[in-house]
């Protein structure tokens, strides 16, 4: 992990108490919203901090249990979130928790942090309803959304501050020596299930994984060349995942960064992506980008990388891609902002 020192500009002696408020977590529930904001968390708990995340829908966990140094309390353990929010000094939500964890900050007049994960309207809208604190947008192409959000609607409320902290993704957990098979993470139509599965059987002498998301049908197909991997946890992604893939696809129809793919660079792994704005943002020019409905392209894109040269020479775009997106400063500019905040 990248350390952020505890002297950073905007530093605090007294350590705060960062509450969040979201609908699932790790290990349970891994998606890309979820780690990003474990992967914020968890500099803030190296700091000093006192950070827990209380969670809003019912899941498997009944007892608060420890997530990456982070306090995660289930809805099940019945504990007054109310009475949190009382003592915290910063507030944080994302997704469908703003609208409630808004409400409580404004009732208990509590700055609120809101973690923009896309550009689909309730993420504006609800961040713009009044009483934010510090915006947090993804990517720059996010705050630009963000931006013709407010020239369209000119009577939102801004937030008081943002920031752009691109999805921290710490290479040295990530990378590792890759293996043989093309791989896709999370199987739903919109990831590009009907995809992997064309593929597959257009290349049956491909080895393919079939990773298990956390939402969405799962499109998993039941060939001698694919292996279907059940969900993973974040922090098994290594060895489960990326240790077994030579290549990852991302042939998604939405993607407003793409932690995947960018952990995917970490270990030199060539990532085949269709061109939404977030991935040709994430990926830069290591992506290698095919438009989701060109099944041919794609194909014809896999057999390229597979001769040694040509992956070779995407493998180097990949590393050095990994390196460019170190993220370090955007950490650091992070936490000088929530330890700037006052309860």
């Amino acid at each position: 992990m990248v350390a952020v020192p505890a002297s950073a500009p905007g530093g605090t002696a007294k350590p705060l108490q960062i509450v969040a408020r979201v609908h699932a977590m790790p290990p349970q529930h891994n998606a890309g919203a979820e780690h990003m904001l474990v992967s914020m968390l968890r500099p803030l708990v190296e700091r000093g901090h006192d950070v827990s995340v209380w969670l809003s829908r019912y899941g498997q966990a009944h007892k608060e249990y420890e997530y990456r140094g982070i306090r995660v309390v289930p809805l099940e353990s019945r504990l007054d979130f109310p009475s949190a929010v009382r003592r915290a000094s910063v507030l944080l939500a994302h997704l469908e928790t703003v609208p409630s964890t808004a409400s409580l900050a404004r009732g208990y007049g509590k700055p609120l942090v809101v973690l923009c994960h896309n550009t689909h309207g309730p993420t504006f809208r609800d961040m713009a309803s009044g009483g934010t604190a510090l915006a947090v947008y993804n990517s720059l192409w996010m705050q630009n959304e963000a931006e013709v959000h407010f020239a369209e609607f000119p009577k939102s409320t801004r937030p008081a501050a943002s920031l752009i902290v691109r999805p921290p993704v710490f290479a040295d957990e990530y990378a590792t020596k890759p293996g043989k098979a093309i791989t896709l993470v999370n199987c739903n139509p919109e990831k590009g299930g009907k995809v992997l599965d064309a593929l597959a059987r257009r290349m049956p002498d491909q080895q393919f994984l079939a990773v298990r998301g956390a939402y969405g049908e799962q499109i998993l197909p039941d060939l001698p060349n694919v292996e279907v991997v059940k969900h993973v946890d974040g922090a098994d992604m290594r060895e489960k995942v990326y240790a077994r893939t030579k290549v990852l696809l991302m042939p998604s129809s939405y993607e407003s960064w793409g932690r995947a793919g960018v952990e995917a660079l970490a270990s030199g792994i060539p990532v085949v992506a269709h061109p939404t704005p977030g991935l040709c943002e994430s990926l830069g020019e290591a992506g290698v980008f095919v438009d989701r409905n060109d099944v041919d392209g794609y194909e014809a894109v896999l057999r390229k990388l597979l001769a040694p040269a040509e992956y070779r020479l995407a493998s180097k775009r990949a590393k050095a891609r990994s390196a460019e997106l170190d993220p370090a400063a955007d950490l650091a500019a992070w936490c000088s902002a929530i330890e700037g905040l006052k309860g």
